[in-house]
Order: structure tokens, then C-alpha cells, then sequence
């Protein structure tokens, strides 16, 4: 039979691997660069009969996974690199125990986002798996990510411990043609839990001690491993260390300078535990090295342990450390070769195609700021918000969280949020905030967080404080979905993963259950949802909830598929420029301007939720009720 291929991406080649492997067990948590991973097996979970979940956080994501493995499973467990440190609680303890007796294998996929494109950091996971005791791999290509997945699954079942892939941005969103292996039958998979086998992490030093040993071994397959490669001449004058996207980027930087006689590539795919000896073997063809690779010097430190240990001959080694690459951002041809030229490797400049475009072409190229949807029901609260805040003129301090509801910082926003970290810390940094009266503050603290982000981290923030007294008032944003990402399930939609009705979780009642005053308001109604907010805050006393509550607009176009209103704009009513509130200030998408500075909509990308007609203080924006089908 001819082998099969496809144009994939990079998260769907390692759900692929997976599949390959006879993956029957799936979680996760959305977040980009990761979702598509989960969302290629969800495609395909019910006719495979594959137990797949987007979990309420990461750390439970691993927990139901590791169940799996346990029971002699194959389960496969995704993320982004911030929910890995959500994570790692769990996984430290189960470096410890190992996945038990049953046969059963893990592997857990760790999206990097070098860069920061769609993350708040680019934490470099890599120094989590030596931490983690954990086997580390890092395909470079769309079709090495398929080929080092699948074989993972075969390294933790071999070796009863869970496997750690790092993926990253470049490779997780770059295309490429795959070539496909067949898929194993589908088959009625049985669960065995053996009482006496004991997984407890505790009595650590002699399981320890087992880590250590299961280390070892592991480092001997890699040592050897087929993953790894070296290219180039025999004795060159630099050879170029490198993994990841880094491995692409050296390439295309050496034929560049046509440097292919005198630079070797040594690409490392088995990163942790580090093939010393293979590495060694190789360093020893040069008395140079560039290490290349994106964020942290993970492989330039290793390289120079190995270096160290063998202690026969000194090296000059060039990378992050001695400033010839970055510590920040991804990892480009650019950067690679400019490090050549600067330690000697090469004579002529990038050719004139990869200068910066001229300042007449920069002139054309139009600035697109990030900015919600037209319509997005976001926008609404936080027109509310700073309304109910102006009028209180008490200096209300907001505190956010992680969700569509960031852009509320970008330029297109409000920037009414003053501190933005990890998900759940907004209402647990308000939990501190709302500690501070005793301390001579007397600013009202209010924290936002989104639906999805309240069942993923801000419940126990919620209860701590309710149970430490503290003052704040906690809007949730209830869009009624985890929209940021994709539009996945959480406990509150009423609907699993794979589309099975749930039971739903009103986030209301359960802020009742911990005797909270709660209000729910849709924040299309902007007068009761300003009234709403102004009494919340002059309570004054204790936590207090607001559910501000619609659909996200994506969401409901989809269901309904027709807009609710035809929104126009009457000309002679305008003011224009003396106003300018719906495009200057709402700054919704659908919203311009004319040359004589008045506002108009544009059809093509108006949802026709009628909000615009609401601020209008001339009453210019007419809304008018349509019957479309």
C-alpha cells in the first residue's frame, strides 16, 4: 500500500503521532500555541473510541491523563508553556511513582511561545524537564513532531515514566507535507487497575534513587538515537550546535553564506537527559561552537558541562552568553548569520532581498491594533465599567486577568486594568488589594476575570477571600465559552468536549453557595448594567459578584445566523468629529469615518447588535429590528 500524505500543520502532525500510537486517552487545556492538538483528536475521539476532555485546568488535565496511564492506557496530556507551571505540581510527584505496572504510557506536549505572539511571557520549558526528572524531546519539522511523538509513546511505555515534547510557536503553526502511516484498528480496550501496585510518591528517596537509574538508561538510547544527526565536512571550522527552529534557521543562514565546506550542523532532537557522550563525539570535530536556539541557553549550559567533564581541550564557545544570539524572541536566519559574520564565518552581507523594506514601502503598510470583535459583549462591560467608575470618582483600582478581555490594555482598549498576570491571579491579587484599608488604601478594588478563567484558577481565590474578609467586587465576564481560544467547553456552557449534554454549572449559584451578594446583568444593557455596578462598589463591605452575562458574538451569529438589527447612521443627526464617541472611543471595528469626519458602518463587518445606537449621546445610529432568515 502507497504511504499516504497530507499538508498538516504542526500541532495536528503530533496529534497524528498520537493517533498513530493508539492514543485512547486525551485532555488538555486551550491555549495557543497548543489547542490544535486536541482539537484533531476531539475530530476523530468518538470513531476511534478515544476518551477525550478539555479539562477545567492543566494540573487536572495531567491528573486525568496519568489516570489513564495507570490503568494501562495510551493517554497524551496538552498545553501551552504557562499551564505547564499549572501543572507541575502533579508532575513532579508522578517523576516519582512512575505510571505503575499496567503497561500504560504517557506524554505530555508542552507548547512554547517564543516570542510572546499570544502569551504574557516566553518561558523556555525546557529547564522544566531536567526539574521534572522527565525524558525531553523537541522535533524540529512538521514531520519530525509526527515521527518523535509516535515514538514516544513507546519511550514511556518502555520505561514506565511519562514523556515531555516541546513544541513552539513556529512549529506548532508552520504547514507541511506529512507522510502518513496507517492508523491501528480500533479495538475494544480494556482498564486494569491493580490494587497493589503502589503509586504513592511518598518514601521518596529510594524512588529517587529509581529516577536516577531510569535516567541512565534513557541517556544510553539517546546516545544513540536516529533523531539526531550531523551534517556537514569532516573536520569543520565551526560546528553549529543547535535544536528546535534553531536547526532551520542555521541551515538557511550557512548556505547564505555558502559556508557548507567549513560550518557542521549537529541538530539534537533528545534534549534531556543530554547524549553527552554523542555530543561529545562531535565537539570534538571543531575547536569552535555557536549554539543556537531560542530564549534560554538550555543547550549552550549542557554543551558546556559536557565540555567541562571531558576536560582535554579547551573550547571557544559563541552563543547567548557571549552575545553573539539574543535571550529573547524566536530565533531567525537574520540572527544566525549576522552571528557568523561577527565571529568571522563569511565575507559577504545578506544579500539586498532581506534588508528592511524601504521607508515609502513602510508608508503603505496599514496599522491593524488588536481590538474585540464588532459586537463583542467585552466591549460592553467595559464601556460600563469606566462609566460606573467615572461616576463614582473614587479612584477604582481594576485588576485583571487572562482572556479576549486583555485587549482591554492594548492601545484599542480602555486600559482600565492595572495589573495583568497569570490566570486567577486578578482576583487573587484583589484578594490582597481588598487587605490594604487597615493600611490607609481606601480605593474600591475591582477584579475581572472571564467564565472559563473562573472554573480553570479564580474559584479558590474567590474562597480565599470570602473565608479572610477581604473588600473587593469580582466581575465575571460570561461569554459562554472559552472564547479566546477556539470556543472549547467548560463546566458552565452545558456540553463536553466532544458536544455530550453536561451538567451545567451556574456561576451564580455556586457564588451564592459561599453566601456572596451576586448580580447578573447583560452588559447590552448599559444603564442596569452601570447601576449595577455603582451599588456592588458602594457596598463597600465583603466580596461581592457581578456575572455580566451574553453570548459571545462569534457564538451567536453562528446559532442564529442573522443579525439582530440593521444599524445605519443618519447623517444630518451626526455631529462628527465634535463627537466622535462611536469610532474614537467605542472603537468598534464596523465603525469609520467619512471625509467630512462623520461616522458610517460598514455593513460587511457590522454584526448588527445595535450597541453603537446606545452610546450615541445624538441619537444618530438608528437601529431597526430585521426579520432575515
Amino acid at each position: 500500500m502507497m504511504q499516504r500524505s497530507e499538508l498538516l500543520l504542526g500541532n495536528e502532525a503530533i496529534a497524528r503521532g498520537a493517533l498513530e500510537a493508539g492514543v485512547n486517552f486525551a485532555t488538555g487545556y486551550p491555549g495557543t500555541p497548543s489547542t490544535e492538538i486536541m482539537e484533531t483528536i476531539l475530530r476523530v475521539a468518538r470513531e476511534r473510541g478515544i476518551y477525550a476532555e478539555w479539562s477545567i485546568n492543566e494540573k487536572v488535565a495531567c491528573e486525568v491523563a496519568a489516570a489513564g496511564a495507570f490503568a494501562g492506557l495510551t493517554s497524551i496530556s496538552a498545553m501551552k508553556n504557562a499551564g505547564l507551571s499549572v501543572a507541575l505540581d502533579f508532575l513532579t510527584h508522578l517523576s516519582l511513582t512512575g505510571l505503575g505496572a499496567q503497561g500504560g504510557s504517557m506524554v505530555v506536549v508542552v507548547c512554547d511561545d517564543p516570542g510572546a505572539h499570544s502569551s504574557g511571557d516566553e518561558t523556555d520549558s525546557r529547564w522544566l524537564a531536567r526539574f521534572l526528572y522527565a525524558p525531553l524531546l523537541e522535533p524540529s519539522s512538521v514531520q519530525e513532531a509526527k515521527d518523535v511523538t509516535r515514538w514516544a509513546f513507546h519511550l514511556s511505555r518502555e520505561n514506565g515514566c511519562y514523556v515531555m515534547i516541546r513544541s513552539y510557536t513556529r512549529l506548532s503553526h508552520s504547514s507541511g507535507i506529512l507522510a502518513l502511516d496507517e492508523l491501528p484498528p480500533v479495538k475494544d480496550v480494556k482498564a486494569s487497575l491493580d490494587a497493589f501496585n503502589c503509586l504513592s510518591p511518598y518514601l521518596a528517596l529510594p524512588k529517587h534513587a529509581k529516577i536516577v537509574e531510569r535516567l541512565g538508561r534513557i541517556q544510553d538510547l539517546f546516545e544513540h538515537s536516529a533523531f539526531n544527526s550531523y551534517e556537514g565536512p569532516e573536520r569543520p571550522e565551526l560546528l553549529i550546535v543547535c535544536s528546535g527552529s534553531g536547526y532551520f534557521c542555521a541551515k538557511e543562514a550557512v548556505e547564505l553564506l555558502g559556508l557548507e565546506d567549513s560550518v557542521g550542523l549537529l541538530k539534537l532532537v533528545t534534549i534531556w537527559p543530554f547524549p553527552r557522550k554523542f555530543v561529545r563525539n562531535h565537539l570534538q570535530r571543531a575547536r569552535s561552537i555557536l549554539v543556537v536556539e531560542e530564549v534560554d541557553p538550555v543547550l549552550e549550559t549542557l554543551v558546556k558541562e559536557t565540555i567541562c567533564d571531558d576536560c582535554r581541550e579547551m573550547k571557544t564557545i559563541w552563543g547567548k552568553n557571549s552575545g553573539h544570539l539574543p535571550f529573547y524572541g524566536e530565533i531567525t536566519p537574520d540572527l544566525v548569520l549576522n552571528a557568523l559574520l561577527r565571529i568571522g564565518f563569511g565575507a559577504r552581507s545578506p544579500s539586498p532581498c532581506r534588508k528592511p523594506c524601504s521607508e515609502e514601502l513602510a508608508n503603505l503598510l496599514i496599522s491593524r491594533a488588536l481590538s474585540w470583535c464588532a459586537g463583542c459583549p467585552h466591549r460592553a462591560t467595559f464601556w460600563a465599567l469606566e462609566r460606573a467608575i467615572r461616576a463614582e470618582r473614587r479612584g477604582v483600582y481594576v485588576t485583571g486577568d487572562i482572556g479576549c478581555y486583555i485587549l482591554d490594555v492594548f492601545p484599542e482598549g480602555k486600559c482600565q486594568m492595572k495589573l495583568l498576570h497569570a490566570m486567577g491571579s486578578g482576583l487573587g491579587l484583589a484578594s490582597g488589594l481588598g487587605q490594604l484599608r487597615k493600611f490607609g488604601a481606601h480605593q474600591p478594588i475591582v477584579s475581572i476575570c472571564g467564565d472559563s478563567t473562573f472554573f480553570h484558577a479564580s474559584i479558590p481565590a474567590l474562597i480565599n477571600a470570602v473565608y479572610n474578609g477581604s473588600n473587593l467586587l469580582h466581575i465575571i465576564l460570561d461569554n459562554s465559552a472559552t472564547a479566546m481560544t477556539g470556543f472549547q467547553a467548560h463546566p458552565g456552557v452545558g456540553y463536553t468536549a466532544l458536544g455530550e449534554k453536561a451538567k451545567k454549572i451556574e456561576i451564580e449559584r455556586l457564588c451564592e453557595a459561599l453566601d456572596v451578594p451576586v448580580k447578573v446583568v447583560d452588559p447590552f444593557q448599559l444603564r442596569a448594567t452601570v447601576k449595577a455596578m455603582r451599588e456592588l462598589i458602594r457596598m463597600d463591605n465583603g466580596v461581592r459578584v457581578l456575572v455580566s452575562r451574553r453570548s459571545c458574538e462569534l457564538l451567536r451569529m453562528r446559532s442564529e445566523k442573522k443579525k439582530p438589527f440593521h444599524v445605519r447612521v443618519a447623517p444630518e443627526r451626526c455631529s462628527g468629529q465634535n463627537c466622535a464617541v462611536c469610532y474614537r472611543d467605542l472603537r468598534c471595528p464596523a465603525m469609520c469615518v467619512d471625509a467630512e469626519g462623520k461616522a458610517w458602518i460598514r455593513e460587511d463587518a457590522c454584526p448588527g447588535c445595535g450597541y453603537c445606537a446606545t452610546i450615541c449621546p445624538f441619537k444618530a445610529i438608528i437601529k431597526e429590528e430585521t426579520n432575515d432568515e
